[in-house]
């Protein structure tokens, strides 16, 4: 099975409060805490994403 490459997102701040994703797997997100790359990893199927990012955006 190939591993996640996350990446932090264009959001973090400088204290390094943000998350990491993973859209390197066919059908799935990954999502972990950037400041503990060893807890446990969310997965999401893509439209899951797709509608919590929607979500965030109507809140602004």
């Amino acid at each position: 099975m190939p591993e996640f490459q996350f990446t932090k997102s264009s959001h973090s701040t400088s204290a390094g409060e943000c998350v990491e994703v993973a859209l390197n797997i066919p059908g799935t997100v990954a999502i972990r805490d950037s400041k503990n790359p060893y807890s446990p990893i969310l997965r999401l199927a893509p439209n899951t994403w797709d509608a919590f990012q929607e979500a965030l955006r109507l809140a602004r």
